[in-house]
């Protein structure tokens, strides 16, 4: 008998990289900004490193925005046989 197994892939969409173009600022002026390195920056614009809540509401609060503006959660279903 074959299961059909569930997984679920949780992860992050920024628009940070979008307004640092909308500001004409670099990553290492918005990192300076809100006190964090530039790789930092680089990782969370890459998808490689979720920022916590703190420095979510740091980020968007720099762009006047609000989080969910500036990032997006998304979570989607990978349906595999097993």
């Amino acid at each position: 008998m074959r299961l059909l197994g569930t997984s679920k892939y949780q992860h992050f969409k920024t628009r940070i990289k979008v307004l640092r173009a909308e500001k004409d600022i670099t990553q290492e002026e918005l990192a300076e900004a809100i006190g964090v390195s530039r790789t930092t920056i680089l990782e969370i614009e890459r998808g490689t490193f979720n920022p916590s809540l703190k420095l979510s509401f740091k980020i968007a609060n720099f762009f006047n925005k609000k989080v969910d503006e500036v990032f997006t959660y998304i979570e989607e279903e990978d349906n595999e046989d097993e």
